[in-house]
């Protein structure tokens, strides 16, 4: 029997069976595209979603042993990295996925960072000089921009972050994230220059090349490794993808709109940003407010605060992942419309039905879960609403449940509840994130799978604090 030619040497099988959906780098698709989909009756999700009820956590203060709340934060800094779905709507069906435009590129270029480049949008780079074209530019290039501008991102008279992705100035953190890897770029550049004299375009490519790498190893190694834990990590990576397969990079719809909402869950009401002060509302006045200069330096963060580094810091945790969201998310303070439409938890569970996407417990069956697990989890979602049933659970919310009673595969063997997600939404997210990269030719993975990190800058704790300035007293 003749092989068949061209598949992709790091996937085991190819799951795509529907030839009206061709996979496009600037379109979504589907991971489990044989699978049927699944379908909610909305007043039922409306129930799950609303204020008071089943999802509700409150302001319960329920941490993770082992997971910084600012990998969260960093999530959510990737995925504005790989997607943006300006089109879809509630009240439309998604049947090709294939026709919705994904605004950004689906590798993790850091296009969120570049723009287009020096040459397509300057106003982001420094001119003249060995950085000219080279070095971006932050608040403290604009001596006359109101606020803490050395402290903050470079922005127009009218308040608005000049960066390649507007989302990453929504709330305080992820802006504060923006301009950290902003400084490591230019921190990254210095070095090259010392080291080798390279000056213009060829030090741009270079710092560029080393910053994205360094970034996606960062990403592999510590967010994927937290989240999806070690083993299914090194399993993908060491026998190959299983799911996530085809010739060109593409976000399918399994991940964007469910496995990777895992997040939302994760997010504390309240977070502590600085050494010793006390910790602030997420959507409050403090850190709730974006698209506009900093002026308070209660709103600057302290990475070491957030995410594991050499200082050895008594860091914030992230919430466990379970099937609760903190209640401020249930009744978005910065959304207008009826209850449904403020609850995020109900946004997340309609656009399940919007997308068409596969029961959870069906996609269980596809990836091979131990049918045991799969009823644990099934039993634990009829705690939250028992009018689900046992077939086609929503995939978000079966995704929440299975991280609650199974959780995070650890090294030893166990699984460790509520730290992380369980094997469907580990391997959703795990493949897809590492195929990213696989069928990126310019990605580490996909041009140099033998390349290591420097030890100066190996892990995001490192990354986002070896340019961190002394911050301002409060």
């Amino acid at each position: 029997m003749k092989p068949l030619e061209g598949l992709n040497p790091f996937c085991s099988m190819r799951l795509y069976g529907r030839e009206e959906s061709i996979l496009r780098e600037d379109r979504f698709g589907r991971m489990f595209p044989h699978l049927k989909p699944a379908y909610t009756r909305p007043d039922v999700l409306k129930t799950i979603g609303e204020v008071n009820g089943k999802m509700d956590g409150k302001s319960t203060n329920d941490r993770t042993d082992t997971v910084p709340v600012g990998m969260i934060f960093f999530g959510q800094f990737v995925d504005h990295d790989i997607t943006l779905d300006a089109s879809t709507t509630f009240d439309s069906v998604i049947d090709n996925p294939g026709e919705i435009a994904n605004v950004r590129t689906p590798t993790l270029d850091l296009d969120c960072i570049y723009g287009l480049g020096p040459e397509a949008q300057p106003y982001l780079y420094a001119q003249g000089g060995p950085f000219g074209g080279v070095k971006l530019l932050t608040g403290t290039d604009n001596p006359g921009q109101p606020g803490l501008n050395d402290h903050d991102l470079l922005r127009s008279p009218n308040g608005r972050a000049v960066i390649g992705d507007p989302r990453n100035d929504e709330n305080r953190v992820i802006s504060q994230i923006q301009l950290a890897i902003i400084r490591f770029h230019n921190h990254v550049a210095d070095t090259i220059h010392a080291e080798s004299g390279l000056e213009g375009h060829a030090l741009y490519e270079e710092a560029r090349r080393q910053t994205t790498w360094h970034y996606q190893w960062a990403l592999v190694n510590d967010f994927l490794t937290a989240i999806c834990g070690a083993p299914v990590v090194e399993r993908i990576l060491g026998c190959g993808r299983q799911h996530y397969c085809g010739h060109v990079p593409f976000i399918p719809v399994e991940f964007s709109v469910a496995a990777y909402r895992f997040g939302h869950s994760m997010i504390p009401m309240k977070v502590q940003v600085r050494q010793g002060e006390p910790p602030l509302e997420l959507f409050g006045t403090t850190l709730g407010l974006g698209f506009d200069a900093v002026t308070d330096a209660k709103a600057l963060v302290d990475w070491h605060e957030l995410l594991f580094t050499d200082e050895n810091r008594q860091i914030e945790r992230a919430q466990k992942l379970d099937t609760k969201l903190a209640g401020d998310l249930l009744s978005l303070p910065f959304v207008t419309g009826t209850p449904a439409e403020k609850s995020l938890a109900t946004r997340n569970l309609l656009r399940g039905n919007t997308f068409l996407l596969p029961g959870g417990e069906k996609v269980a069956e596809a990836i091979g879960c131990d049918p045991k697990q799969i009823e644990k989890v099934i039993k634990k979602i009829a705690k939250v609403n028992g009018d689900l049933g046992a077939e086609g659970i929503p995939l978000w919310l079966y995704l929440l449940a299975e991280a609650e009673v199974i959780g995070r595969a650890e090294p030893n063997g166990s699984d460790k509840e509520g730290e992380g997600l369980g094997p469907v939404g580990a391997t959703i997210v795990a493949e897809v994130i590492i195929g990213l990269l696989e069928l990126d030719d310019h990605s580490y993975l996909g041009a140099n799978r033998n390349w290591s990190p420097r030890e100066e800058w190996n892990t995001l704790g490192k990354l986002v604090t070896v340019a961190q300035p002394a911050l301002p007293p409060v």
